[in-house]
């Protein structure tokens, strides 16, 4: 059913999930040297990635899993109940299963009845879920929206090498965690989501995944592992340039003192500081959370705004940005209300 139209829609609760286990890097080191019989130098995580810890999903814990928690947080903060809440967005590189969508599964926990359905685009899937929710408020296609994500990349790490070679496309694999986040999208009266742009360049989308499980490799357990070259991951993201940010500051008159806090997809972080360098972005205005969580895949841009919004004044904007295989940039422009 069509609703009236508002003109401006936001964020007006946030919320995140953790699981409880956390892993050192050194352990994860000695995981793979102990299933594979090869040699991976102590300390060699730490020192390549900056990362230092992750959080691990059990067994029993799954992306719907980190979904639903954090999703329960966000309604609590927004001081909701599930059936207040007419649209369901999944949005996740993770999922439970390929068929059906994890939305459903997320919507069974909560109790809600709203309309429900996944977005998917790799790093980049939770921005793009609550800019899908965003455009439909504004359509008058729904009234509310709760979009959440579950990452379990750590599911897909290769822990068994067969060779040092092989080091090489499994490595990226070794700085992921696993997390969830929520957002309610909502109408509000001021501020809100005031920009959104993205830029794609789908020429690279084999530069890096998890190929498995679709009918390229519907049942090869070699492409359920994620495979990459970061290098030329970090390689192709720099030629695409600053563009998006220059269109973002000449479209909008806003520079990097206009915003409280910039909050940026996280991979490693020498990879994070090579973006400082090149789009001099100022480092405190920064939440930096890959050195602890790692890379958490799209749920990143998600804890860093939950982990933020408690100390945002009305009035106050955040720049998020996002970066993913695909490849794909996008940033979005949020005024807190």
């Amino acid at each position: 059913m069509t609703q009236t139209a508002p003109s401006r829609v936001g964020i007006s609760a946030v919320g995140y999930s953790l699981p409880e286990q956390v892993v050192g890097s050194a352990d994860v080191a000695a995981r793979v040297s102990a299933a594979s019989g090869l040699p991976f130098p102590p300390g060699i995580l730490d020192q390549t990635t900056g990362i230092s810890t992750r959080r691990m999903s059990r067994d029993d814990e799954y992306a719907s899993t980190l979904a639903v928690r954090a999703a329960r947080q966000a309604l609590a903060a927004g001081g909701l109940d599930p059936f207040d809440v007419d649209l369901l967005l999944f949005a996740s590189a993770s999922r439970d299963v390929v068929e059906p969508a994890t939305a459903h599964i997320v919507q069974a926990e909560l109790g809600s009845k709203a309309h429900a359905f996944d977005v998917t685009n790799a790093c980049n899937s939770f921005i793009n879920g609550i800019d899908v929710a965003r455009s439909l408020i504004l359509a008058g296609r729904a009234r509310r929206a709760l979009v959440v994500t579950g990452e379990t990349p750590t599911r897909a790490i290769r822990w068994r090498l067969a060779s040092l070679e092989q080091a090489h496309t499994a490595f990226a694999g070794y700085t992921f965690g696993d997390a969830g986040a929520a957002v309610i999208v909502e109408p509000v009266s001021s501020g809100g989501i005031l920009d959104v742009d993205t830029e794609t360049e789908s020429a690279h989308w084999s530069v890096g995944g998890i190929f498995g499980g679709g009918s390229r490799y519907p049942r090869d357990e070699e492409y359920t592992y994620f495979q990459g070259d970061g290098a030329l991951l970090r390689g192709v993201f720099e030629k695409i340039g600053t563009g998006i940010l220059d269109r973002l500051r000449t479209r909008t008159g806003l520079d990097w003192d206009d915003y409280t806090k910039i909050l940026v997809h996280q991979v490693t972080l020498p990879y994070l500081e090579r973006f400082i360098e090149v789009t001099g972005v100022p480092r405190e205005k920064l939440e930096v959370t890959v050195t602890e969580l790692g890379n958490i895949a799209s749920a990143t841009l998600g804890v860093q705004l939950a982990r933020v919004a408690a100390g945002l004044r009305p009035g106050e904007r955040v720049l998020l940005i996002g970066l993913g295989g695909g490849v794909s940039v996008m940033t979005m422009v949020w005024e807190k209300s």
